[in-house]
């Protein structure tokens, strides 16, 4: 297979909304995509993002990508590297992609001397499991993630 990973750049934004809805549809919340390809344009480009994304390509044609954002963990003074999504299309699954775009932003986290990179997976995922324990991640059970959104979060800003 012959692939190439690059930096996403603003002309991407269209093809970094088709893998968020596959994803989504995957996933099984296609219907909780509310964002807009120019939505995402603005999101991951405009002026103030702290987004970053990188584009597999195999011959050319886009295969997956991988959106990331910087954190802070004030235990090690030091940025980290959120991975938000990891997707390959069906069509390129099983050739090793998506662990090649987990490198990828794993060498972004290192060149920028980050102290971890972190990602959630759904616990139904096992293909993803497999590959995650695979190179060495290991799962935070300790902790409980949670969430505000929409209608609570805004209640809770006292809004």
């Amino acid at each position: 297979m012959n692939y190439a990973i690059r930096p996403a750049v603003r002309s991407d934004a269209a093809t970094i909304y088709r893998f968020v809805c596959e994803l989504a549809a995957f996933e099984k919340a296609l219907e909780k995509v509310e964002t807009t390809e120019e939505g995402l344009a603005e999101a991951v480009f405009g002026s103030g993002s702290v987004t970053d994304a990188l584009i597999a390509e195999i011959d050319g044609k886009p295969a997956g990508f991988a959106l990331y954002y910087f954190t802070f963990s004030t235990w090690q003074g030091r940025n980290g590297i959120y991975l938000e999504d990891l997707y390959v299309s069906p069509e390129f699954r099983g050739a090793g992609l998506g662990k090649a775009l987990m490198r990828a932003v794993a060498d972004v986290a290192v060149e920028k001397t980050c102290g971890r990179m972190e990602w959630s997976v759904l616990d139904w995922n096992v293909d993803a499991i497999r590959v995650y324990d695979g190179v060495g991640g290991k799962p935070q059970s300790e902790w409980i993630r949670y969430r505000l959104e929409d209608e609570t979060l805004a209640v809770f800003a006292g809004r």
